[in-house]
Parts: structure tokens; sequence; C-alpha cells
């Protein structure tokens, strides 16, 4: 595969031969950024054992934080698909929107303002440096296609993997039905 299928705004799915790669086992990344750089993205369906008030106590709503993996895990960030509410979001697929204004972000919560289908929040994020990505994709450690608001913000975390398989062609569709853990086949 080429580096065409690296567009920011679309899904790295981790192939099942990951199974042992934590965190990366079974994950779907949103892809934010790509650049002569690097690339970034955070993993949309892997909630952690905590909500945004355990990180930011002054926020009284209970939103699910994901592990955005590695990279900074001392920052938040998120994503969202109310642009009319959260202004200065950058548009990286059609509806869907990184960062903005936190400190609307903070005040939204607070007055109960915002959905779990309109707003994700993430510690740290995935990174690969030039050419990284490009190399696992050529490997087969990822599959590449496009994101959708409805896959990203209303699907259960648990769907989101063998959901962005479901409407791949051939082997892919086939992956959902693989085991967690190959050996036991």
């Amino acid at each position: 595969m080429s580096s065409a299928k690296i567009i920011i705004g679309n899904l790295l799915i981790a192939e099942p031969s990951s199974v042992y790669d934590q965190p990366f086992n079974r994950s779907i990344v949103l892809l934010t950024e790509y650049n002569e750089e690097g690339t970034v993205g955070f993993i949309i369906n892997k909630p952690l054992d905590y909500s945004i008030n355990d990180l930011i106590p002054t926020i009284i709503a209970e939103f699910s934080v994901f592990y955005g993996v590695p990279v900074s895990p001392d920052n938040v960030y998120f994503i969202h698909n109310v642009p009319e509410i959260i202004s200065d979001g950058i548009e990286i697929a059609p509806g869907i929107f990184w960062g903005g204004d936190f400190e609307t972000v903070l005040t939204l919560l607070n007055a109960n303002a915002l959905k779990t289908n309109e707003i994700k929040f993430f510690i740290g994020y995935s990174g690969w440096s030039e050419g990284q990505l490009e190399a696992e994709i050529e490997t087969k450690s990822w599959i590449t296609r496009q994101s959708t608001n409805e896959l990203i913000f209303d699907t259960k975390a648990e769907q989101i993997w063998k959901n962005a398989l479901k409407d791949l062609d051939g082997e892919y569709k086939q992956m959902i039905h693989y085991p967690l853990d190959p050996q036991i086949n």
C-alpha cells in the first residue's frame, strides 16, 4: 500500500496479527495529523477505567477517557462533532473535529450540555516518525479505511473494531471471526 492511504481523518485498523503488540491489539486509530515529520492519531476503542472528572476534578461530568497511547501521556486531547458549540477545532474528516476551545468544553461539560456521542477524550496520543507508519502498513500491520461519525461517536467501544471491518470486502470481513488468541484456534 502507498502513503495515499494515509489521510488525515482515516482510520487505522490493527491487523489481528498484532495480538501481542499491546496496546494496539485490535485497536482503531483515528489519524489527526500527517506531514513530513510524522503522523499523530488516537485510539478510539480503548476506554480506560476512569473518567474525565478523575483527571480534572473541576469537571462534574463522567465521560470516558480513552487511551490515546504512549506519547505525551500527561496531556488530555479531544475530538468532537459539535463545531457549532466548540469553536477552533480542526476538521479532520466530514463532521469530525480535533481539539478546540477547551474552556468552552469545560463550561459545556459542567452545564451538562454535551452528550457522550459528541465528544471523546484521550490521554496521550499515538505517534509515528517519518516513514514509520508507511512501513507498518506495507508489512500489513494496519488496514486503512475512511472514518465515519457514526463509527467513532455512536458505536460502543467494544464493537468499533468489528464494525470497522464489516464494511470491508474479502479477507478483512472474515477477520471479525478470528479468535483473540490465535493459539486457541
